[in-house]
């Protein structure tokens, strides 16, 4: 069933946006508003991803926006998915990066790369956030450097045989986890200028299966709610059609993976911006001190008037990245662009937050000290900061100044 039903007054920041996207965003907001934040403390507290909140998104399309009709979706675009991701980061980033990367980095690599048959087995589940799909990418040596990568693969009589670890790995141990996605090496190539490097591809391997285990969560400093795991593959077996894509087509693969997912990445941290700012401008007006609301003091506006421009701008190139994914255009830079920059944003506005609610804004039942707390992992998750702007200084030229 489609979440689309006719418009009436946009939330901020989308009444440039089309009816249907407006009317997403009221709902998804309603929702964040209503179910999500009244319970965020508790599950934080908690340290525990809440299925019954993850299988109420399901059940509302979330999970869905962007994949075909014919494997259960909504067929939407990708910025539908960014707006239903920055309306949920407003109140809680745990279950906003649950979305972000159950879709961004667990579906859409089977919908981008999978057969026919891989998506019919796997989509729908998927699609009605009955489960979750991860995707195992990182190592101790091996992220933005994939060829770190020291999990191996090997085909033999119709089999992978998968042996290795991976860390930091979100949606990979919880209830709902289906499916991991994992790169791994699984022979060598010889490049043009005959150097030898590691032959990379990507494996489907459900969950449970034996061999595969998902070590206990991480204690975290932040994002306490979203399922993050090590991983441990030992004589892990799959079938031979658990390839996903082409034999050594893993590098790009990835690559193109953490292009989408930098675009969802980018919305969350737009609704974290978004946030701490409604935040700010709600205790500046009601905050009283002197006789005076604390928003009358031009300090304390004019913070409140620069965080509306970070939101402002960081919402600009997310929307600018979203498009031209979803028009076949090329986006990397636009990708890195907008990851950099509105991470930046919700790192700076969480702290401007923080400071306007002096006190209150430090303990953890605010959401802002869990926006403070959780907001340092964005410059981190899905290519660090340094990695956004290797990959913008290498479109303007400086080919050296990353990789």
């Amino acid at each position: 069933m489609s979440i689309i039903t006719p418009t009436r007054t946009p939330v901020p920041g989308t009444d440039m946006l089309a009816p249907d996207l407006q009317e997403l965003a009221r709902r998804v907001r309603d929702f964040a508003d209503e179910v999500v934040a009244p319970a965020a403390y508790a599950y934080d507290t908690e340290r525990r991803l809440p299925v019954e909140i993850i299988r109420e998104m399901g059940r509302m399309g979330l999970f869905g926006l962007p994949l075909p009709e014919e494997y259960g979706g909504q067929g939407l675009s990708y910025l539908h998915l960014c707006v239903a991701v920055e309306q949920l980061a407003r109140v809680d980033q745990s279950i906003a990066v649950t979305l972000e990367a159950g879709v961004g980095l667990g579906a859409m690599p089977i919908h981008r790369f999978g057969t026919d048959e891989q998506r019919r087995a796997h989509l729908p589940a998927l699609a009605r956030g009955e489960g979750l799909a991860a995707f195992g990418l990182t190592e101790a040596e091996a992220g933005s450097d994939a060829g770190g990568t020291r999990t191996t693969a090997v085909l033999s009589d119709g089999w992978w045989t998968i042996d290795g670890t991976k860390q930091f790995i979100t949606n990979s141990g919880s209830p709902l986890t289906r499916i991991v996605t994992v790169t791994a090496v699984t022979g060598e190539r010889i490049d043009d200028d005959g150097a030898r490097r590691p032959e990379l591809s990507t494996i489907i391997v459900p969950v449970p299966t034996p061999g595969f285990t998902a070590l206990p969560a991480y204690d975290k400093v932040g994002w306490h709610t979203s399922d993050t795991h090590p991983l441990v593959f030992e004589g892990v077996r799959v079938p031979e059609g658990n390839l996903l894509g082409e034999r050594g087509r893993g590098f790009a693969n990835f690559l193109s993976v953490l292009d989408e997912g930098r675009v969802a990445f980018a919305a969350l941290c737009v609704g974290v911006a978004q946030g701490c700012l409604e935040q700010a401008v709600l205790h500046a007006r009601r905050r009283v001190v002197f006789g005076r609301p604390i928003g009358d003091n031009q300090h304390i506006a004019f913070t409140i008037a620069r965080m509306q421009a970070r939101v402002a701008s960081a919402r600009a190139v997310m929307h600018e990245a979203a498009r031209r994914l979803d028009l076949g255009m090329p986006f990397t830079t636009e990708a890195s662009l907008a990851k950099l920059v509105a991470s930046e944003a919700a790192v700076a506005n969480a702290g401007d937050a923080t400071q306007i609610w002096g006190g209150y804004g430090f303990m953890n039942e605010n959401p802002v000290a869990r926006h403070y707390r959780d907001a340092r992992v964005l410059t981190l998750g899905e290519g660090s900061t340094e990695v956004q702007l290797g990959v913008i200084a290498r479109s303007l030229g400086f080919a050296r100044a990353f990789g």
